[in-house]
């Protein structure tokens, strides 16, 4: 039974991390103390310093040898298990790739650094921080590296779906990526070289960021672009491209492929979510450009997923030309800059997941495509993708704090080397900062965005009945399998509210980013009272 005291002492440890949140969401909500540009700084010292800091100081002080194998074999077994089913339903029932990676995502991958450590070591004592860490580092080292994969594999099939249909796809030997390209996300604006080799029957492609500019926009286009008009919102855009919308205005035509960009510099780059960013320092916005193709070289001038697609067929190439629309339309008073540009659709937050569909295609009214897609050799495939999660990865500060942290780990207590002073305290003092720093960061982002249930009620309540309902009876049936009981069975069964990484891989490759941020924001909210109701009914 749950004693008086075992409850206090939970709010002891939740109340001020709540408190953080709070405080920030009214300074920016109601007290208007932060601007957008200011939430930004405050979010590049989370992402940079405070919680890679943090991160290496809860990993650096675990012990790797002493790690449980039954709870780590528990936690890992769990989400192979959903994995699996959600492939099998992928593959066998249609569900899709893309609904896997969120379901993956929201039934599997919680908050467990910000919230999980705090929460369950007042709960069920100490020995649940050393539990948790090891998830963290499971997390950052193997399940967000595979989830980053599974973004890019998505990516990646996109653009080579579209830019190499039908049998062309099948030819291509190799891909080179430019040393700046880091990502087939679409932040960037990439172009596609392609040429056949020697023999004329494979097809290496090469993909770099277009350098065009928009200064060269003929002035026979009749377009008076206007002062960028960034929102809360548009601020807050977990790490996305600004949109082509208000900003932007996008033309298809049967011949030509071309958008004009207007010459505001993207303020930030970082915001609340950026904690676990894998961007690199923000910098002045490059989707000033005008991509006009009018030769036989396909041009991505932005990822498809970002929405809508006008394709050129170029006739002395099966390849096509891009020109990419983003979904995140402007109300009718943000189009005043513009000549007659027509929008249509709704409003929406967050990119939604698009089905990409060829003006063609939307005339024969949803006929099916005459020629098969064909992909790729697996092994260029898997060659391109490693290649981008590599660099991905590099620019991630998480990752480096989360490998030294271990490393450190296991010369530490392997020949039981303590840290030295200067350094334990330089970190200790940014790292004490950072667990508060991070809830505050959460509520700076909670408070610029327009709604709290992004995706609607309907999703909203499926997703929570899946985070807070299916993980954990997953959870529970594998820890069971495994031989745990008592009260770290309970502790296994806990249910932390949506981890923020997903959510910033479901914004930044526009997979159902409405669904992960209303798992972030009303997730936490829900995830106290919930856990709470865990915690007395199995204790009883």
């Amino acid at each position: 039974m749950i004693s008086g005291n075992d409850f206090y002492k939970v709010m002891c440890a939740m109340v001020p991390l709540y408190f953080a949140m709070l405080v920030a969401y009214s300074s920016v909500k109601w007290w208007k103390i932060f601007s957008p540009e200011q939430c930004s700084g405050i979010n590049r010292f989370v992402a940079v310093f405070a919680v890679p800091v943090l991160s290496f100081h809860f990993i650096s002080q675990n012990n790797p040898y002493q790690m449980d194998t039954k709870f780590i074999l528990a936690d890992t077994l769990s989400k192979v298990v959903v994995l699996v089913l959600l492939s099998v339903w992928a593959i066998f029932f249609n569900g899709g790739l893309d609904w896997l990676i969120t379901l993956f995502s929201v039934a599997t991958l919680p908050n467990t650094l910000v919230m999980g450590i705090p929460l369950l070591k007042a709960m069920y004592g100490d020995f649940t921080q050393s539990l948790m860490v090891q998830v963290v580092v499971l997390q950052c080292i193997i399940w967000y590296t595979l989830l980053l994969f599974l973004f890019e594999y998505r990516a990646a099939t996109l653009l080579i779906q579209t830019q190499f249909p039908g049998a062309t796809a099948a030819s291509i030997s190799k891909f080179e990526l430019d040393n700046d390209v880091i990502s087939l996300d679409g932040r960037d604006p990439l172009r596609t070289e392609s040429e056949l080799d020697a023999n004329g029957r494979t097809i290496r492609v090469r993909i770099r960021r277009s350098t065009s500019s928009a200064t060269d926009m003929s002035p026979s286009i009749g377009i008076t672009p206007r002062a960028s008009n960034l929102s809360n919102a548009e601020i807050f855009s977990v790490n996305t491209p600004a949109p082509l919308i208000p900003h932007d205005v996008a033309f298809g035509h049967a011949d030509l492929a071309l958008g004009y960009r207007s010459g505001s510099p993207r303020l930030s780059g970082y915001v609340s979510s950026d904690a676990y960013s894998l961007q690199p320092s923000p910098r002045a916005s490059n989707f000033n450009e005008l991509e006009t193709t009018t030769g036989s070289t396909p041009v991505w001038s932005r990822s498809p997923v970002a929405g809508r697609v006008f394709r050129q067929t170029s006739p002395a190439f099966s390849g096509v030309t891009m020109m990419w629309e983003s979904p995140m339309l402007c109300a009718q008073e943000d189009r005043q800059g513009f000549k007659d540009v027509t929008v249509t659709g709704k409003e929406i937050s967050f990119r939604d997941s698009t089905k990409i569909q060829m003006p063609e295609e939307a005339d024969n009214n949803g006929a099916a495509p005459t020629t098969t897609q064909e992909m790729p050799h697996a092994f260029v495939m898997m060659r391109l993708i490693l290649v981008v999660v590599g660099r991905k990865l590099s620019r991630n500060p998480n990752t480096y704090s989360s490998v030294l942290g271990l490393l450190w780990s296991l010369i530490s207590f392997k020949w039981n080397v303590g840290m030295p002073s200067l350094v334990k305290y330089s970190i200790k003092i940014i790292s004490d900062a950072g667990l508060g720093m991070a809830m505050f960061s959460l509520g700076l982002f909670m408070a610029l965005q327009p709604r709290i249930i992004a995706c609607g009620t309907k999703r909203a309540t499926m997703g929570m009945a899946i985070r807070f309902l299916c993980g954990p009876i997953i959870m529970s049936a594998t820890s069971v399998a495994v031989g745990l009981r008592g009260v770290k069975l309970h502790f296994a069964m806990a249910a932390l509210p949506q981890g923020i990484v997903p959510f910033v891989f479901a914004r930044e490759y526009g997979l159902h980013p409405d669904i992960l941020s209303t798992g972030v924001i009303f997730g936490m909210l829900v995830s106290l009272p919930v856990t709470l109701l865990y915690y007395i009914f199995l204790g009883l």
